[in-house]
């Protein structure tokens, strides 16, 4: 049985500034009905997150079915899609009924049945070839009941140990040690945040505390294989070589650009995990940060170039400088007026200003003082000098003398 592994599309993501991400993943999701055309891919596994928002757009719907017909004219057999914490389970299970005759399996939540989560998939032969434990994104409800006046440390606890037995039930399916038994491999999903694991500013914290407690450990050995997504970068847990993130198809925030993006194929052979191969995912648009003093940072700007990319770079800026913000900003504008717009486009600009400092006991005033900007002061402290700053007759009297 030959498996791929992706999770965390985040279909219908708007960048910093609203800016849509449409084009870029319409691009991966093209390439993946290809590789999985091409790498004769018998079973597709979604590791949550298909959307980035419970109530995803016209687009991102429109992608995703789009995709889930173009599979169709592929030798895939099936496609297991579990829910993300970005997901809105009653959105991904709505058309779960319809899409069972594409051999589409959705759970998007702990199903009522539990059971339902253990999906038994036949091989090309159509005999049972492959035992797949979809586990979707746990929730609070899921996996504890809350306990008036716990604290955090045993809230924590209590959710790590209920995460734990949720998989330990789901390994203790009946069928699930049966068909084991006869020599089928079992692959588990997840979605969550494992011990140890490496994550970036993109992902959103699952349950309030620290999460990095659930480990590699804490997966029964009668997994084979564990698909994992939540986290956006494409990791091992644990040292464990069948315990993975895919990792994000596609860089969702600028703390992402030195992540390689891949998805996993898996080739199960005599009831185990044979081999496991990392694919590359073809970047369509990079994410850039540009910091430094205002020269460099307009030297790269100037020199970039684009080739070998269909769209547009996006550039973080920082400028760190003794200048004023108004200098700044119209030395910036000056440059990105000029600019290519198809080939790069400035997305963040910021300003750190440099202020120099006196030696200890030096109190000669003989340099000018910076000219104060914007960005040194609090909000409270503008507030107070635009009431100093406001000639008493200009100020309204309080009605009804209160």
């Amino acid at each position: 049985m030959r498996v791929l592994h992706t999770a965390d599309w985040h279909l219908g993501q708007r960048f910093i500034s609203g800016h849509e991400r449409t084009d870029e993943h319409r691009h991966f999701l093209n390439w993946l009905v290809a590789t999985v055309r091409e790498q004769r891919v018998e079973i597709l596994v979604i590791a949550g997150d298909v959307f980035d928002s419970g109530s995803p757009s016209n687009q991102a719907l429109e992608l995703y079915y789009d995709f889930l017909l173009q599979m169709q004219a592929t030798d895939c057999r099936d496609i297991v899609v579990v829910g993300g914490n970005h997901d809105s389970p009653a959105t991904l299970n709505a058309p779960a009924r319809l899409l069972r005759h594409l051999r589409v399996h959705v759970v998007g939540c702990v199903p009522d049945c539990f059971e339902d989560q253990v999906l038994v998939l036949n091989n090309a032969a159509g005999q049972p070839g492959l035992v797949i434990c979809a586990v979707p994104f746990l929730r609070d409800r899921d996996v504890r009941l809350s306990v008036p006046g716990e604290t955090a440390e045993e809230r924590e606890a209590r959710l790590k140990q209920g995460i734990a037995d949720h998989y330990a039930r789901v390994a203790e399916v009946e069928h699930v040690w049966q068909l084991k038994s006869q020599g089928l491999p079992v692959l588990a999903t997840g979605h969550l945040y494992a011990a140890g694991a490496a994550p970036s500013d993109s992902e959103r914290t699952i349950h309030v505390g620290n999460l990095g407690q659930v480990t590699a450990e804490h997966f029964p050995e009668i997994f084979d294989y564990v698909a994992l997504g939540h986290l956006h970068r494409p990791q091992r847990v644990g040292g464990r070589e069948h315990i993975r993130y895919s990792g994000s198809p596609i860089a969702l925030s600028f703390s992402e650009i030195d992540h390689g993006k891949e998805v996993l194929l898996l080739d199960f052979a005599a009831g185990k995990l044979g081999t496991l191969t990392a694919l590359a995912v073809p970047g369509t648009r990079r994410l850039l940060r540009f910091h430094g003093g205002l020269d460099e940072v307009v030297a790269l700007l100037v020199a970039y170039d684009n080739t070998g990319y269909l769209l547009p770079a996006w550039v973080d800026v920082e400028v760190r400088s003794e200048l004023t913000q108004l200098e700044v900003a119209e030395a910036l504008l000056k440059v990105i007026q000029e600019l290519d717009r198809k080939q790069v486009e400035v997305l963040a600009r910021r300003h750190l200003r440099l202020v120099k400092l006196r030696p200890l006991g030096d109190t000669t005033d003989n340099e000018e003082p910076l000219t104060p900007s914007l960005h040194d002061f609090t909000e409270r402290q503008v507030f107070a000098q635009r009431l100093e700053s406001e000639p008493e007759a200009g100020r309204a009297e309080p009605a009804g003398g209160i």
